[in-house]
């Protein structure tokens, strides 16, 4: 019997590539397989800081921050799990929680 992935727990190559399909499109896998990156574009500073914000509010709220690099109408987001040395489930989770805040 095989279990889910625990919170924190790597994933696999192939665990990765499974979720990564179930995000997006816009999401790729960093060269080195340990994150997911996504750059996200705006119509201004005003709406990509409120962006921002709402990326801060997930991740206080699930204990996971990404690294992030803001510019006036532009924010990209990187994910990976630093305890894990990789990907986790958590990542996944968080990303597809930001794609949330577009529909």
């Amino acid at each position: 019997m095989s279990s889910s992935p625990t919170k924190s727990e790597r994933l696999s190559k192939e665990q990765v590539e499974s979720e990564l399909l179930k995000l997006k499109m816009g999401w790729t896998l960093s060269e080195d397989g340990k994150e997911i990156i996504r750059a996200f574009e705006f119509n201004g500073f005003y709406k990509t800081m409120g962006f921002v914000n709402s990326i801060a509010w997930i991740a206080q709220k699930e204990r996971h921050h990404p690294d992030m690099e803001v510019s006036f109408n532009k924010c990209i987001v990187h994910y990976t799990t630093h305890d894990a040395n990789g990907l986790t489930a958590n990542d996944f989770k968080c990303a597809m929680q930001i794609e949330a805040l577009l529909d």
